[in-house]
């Protein structure tokens, strides 16, 4: 019988290893989003790949797709910004006295606010869910602005160290924007990645904020493909470098004003002896980023005066939340191994008057799409090599 059993066993093994040499079907690379021509295409390795797949359990994302569809318009924004939390939102040390402390970074609050109005702010960290969520809570307590949140078991793992790989997002990848401080972490769409330093705890630190109107003009010129862009300013010090890009659009703006007043210069009030000195001439006007980001700024003052008055309401529902989710927690371990073993327990009693519903924040304005020149560097409608 242990022979028999040894040679059933070898037969299994040897037509199951021929089995999964077969060729790819429509039906497996759908499911994994791939082409023929990214794959194998000899029988062992096919076998080889399809092995691996099997242990993919402790190695993929748990979905293989990490976000919902895109809602419809127009409630959907038209990018997607992944950000990390770890040395980027927050930092975290621990010492003898105090154990562990996290600090949140000088004008995170405002980074959420204010950009959320252009993204689908996403929070894609290589942290476990139970450690990263009482952050998020500190950081969105009222769930305005991070759409969704991914963790650890969102991420591939390649030789040990997580990877956040964008294929499994559900979302266009040229609308797709990571902000990351490890580039190990990105280093399976690099193209779609701007690495950031990493922040240290520094009271005074303004790398955060200094990335907002880069992102900020994104928003407003919606490029097509966000991807060259990010390459112009790769391994640059992107706040620094946009500045200065926007800075001589600006310059350029202003010639360009002047040279069409110089050639309005002659006109029938000078018949008349008036004053056509630059003192009278027309003020330069706003170019269409600095419109666009006055309308964007306003909006956040708006919204931000909308949560201030509604404060009281937020924290009360999110107390009655809190203690409706209490009440229907065991309180023992005889009452938890009970509802492991039973029927979960019913949903809590109706309060006799229901809590009343707070009004939606208003909106973000929409921006008109126009050229994106100042995003890359380009300068007199020529894109730099």
């Amino acid at each position: 019988m242990g022979r028999v059993s040894l040679a059933v066993l070898l037969l299994g093994t040897v037509v199951q290893t021929w089995y999964l040499g077969r060729e790819w079907e429509a039906d497996e690379l759908n499911d994994r989003r791939l082409q023929t021509e990214q794959l194998e295409a000899s029988r062992w390795g096919r076998t080889v790949h399809r092995l691996k797949n099997i242990f993919g359990f402790f190695t993929e994302p748990l979905w293989e797709e990490l976000l919902p569809p895109p809602l419809p318009a127009p409630h959907q924004k038209p990018y997607t910004l992944l950000v990390s939390i770890d040395d980027l939102l927050v930092t975290s040390t621990w010492d003898r006295q105090h154990g562990w402390r996290t600090a949140k970074r000088p004008g995170v609050d405002y980074f959420l606010a204010y950009l959320s109005q252009f993204y689908e702010v996403v929070i894609f960290t290589t942290q476990y869910h139970y450690t990263a969520i009482p952050v998020l809570e500190k950081l969105d307590p009222y769930q305005f602005y991070i759409a969704y949140k991914l963790f650890r078991d969102a991420c591939r793992s390649v030789n040990g160290t997580p990877v956040k790989d964008l294929t499994y997002l559900n979302r266009d990848l040229s609308k797709v924007i990571l902000l990351d401080t490890h580039p190990e972490h990105v280093s399976a769409q690099p193209e779609n990645a701007v690495i950031m330093p990493k922040w240290t705890g520094d009271p005074k630190d303004k790398g955060l904020i200094a990335m907002v109107p880069f992102l900020e003009s994104i928003g407003i010129y919606k490029p097509a493909d966000v991807r060259p862009i990010l390459e112009t300013y790769h391994e640059k010090d992107l706040p620094l470098e946009y500045a200065k890009t926007e800075a001589l659009a600006k310059q350029k703006h202003i010639e360009e004003h002047k040279k069409r007043g110089a050639a309005s210069t002659f006109t029938l009030s000078t018949l008349f002896g008036r004053s056509s000195s630059p003192a009278a001439a027309s003020p330069v006007p706003l170019t269409y980023l600095e419109q666009k980001r006055l309308e964007a700024q306003a909006q956040y003052r708006e919204e931000q005066a909308y949560i201030h008055a509604n404060k009281e309401n937020f924290e009360r529902l999110i107390k009655e939340e809190q203690d409706a989710m209490a009440q229907a927690m065991p309180s023992t371990f005889w009452g938890a191994a009970s509802a492991l073993m039973g029927p979960p327990p019913g949903p809590p009693q109706p309060q006799s008057q229901p809590p009343a519903q707070s009004p939606a924040p208003p909106s973000a304005p929409a921006a008109a799409p126009t050229a994106f020149s100042i995003l890359s560097g380009v300068s007199g409608g020529q894109a730099k090599s």
